[in-house]
């Protein structure tokens, strides 16, 4: 069965809608970078251990929950273990590895928060109006429930 190509215009809101995501993600990625030195990768991974961990999670789950492969992780930890943000042990209940976020871990990560909030007020969240905000979060919700 030949499935219907898209219109023209729907192209152009899916152009619209990822263009849109990679501009306001790349400002906020800057001002994260240019005002902390931490990547996105840094970020991304120091807020998941404090938010999903507790300060620590084993390194598969950390890979799981970013939707990198373990090799890509495994690289950025080793990154990350060298300027003291995290450690990596042996987990004591598997053959599975704990990465533990370290007081300096901690520290980029609260000065790092209130950079990441300000830009995406400034950079997403000023632009809407409370619909924008009702119809975006009905949207995310759609599709979070389709593929979950």
């Amino acid at each position: 069965m030949k499935k219907k190509q898209i219109t023209q215009e729907e192209m152009n809101i899916w152009h619209m809608w990822k263009g849109s995501y990679q501009s306001i993600f790349g400002r906020v990625v800057k001002d994260l970078t240019d005002q902390t030195g931490l990547s996105e990768g840094d970020f991304g991974i120091l807020d998941r251990l404090d938010q999903f961990g507790n300060g620590e999670l084993r390194q598969q789950e950390l890979a799981d929950s970013m939707n990198w492969d373990k090799s890509r992780l495994s690289h950025h930890l080793t990154r990350m273990e060298k300027r003291g943000l995290v450690v990596r042990k042996p987990s004591d209940s598997d053959r599975g590895v704990q990465v533990i976020i370290t007081e300096a871990g901690k520290t980029a990560l609260n000065e790092a928060l209130p950079v990441v909030s300000e830009a995406i007020r400034e950079h997403f969240l000023s632009l809407l109006t409370e619909e924008d905000v009702e119809s975006i979060g009905r949207i995310g919700e759609r599709v979070r429930k389709s593929y979950s």
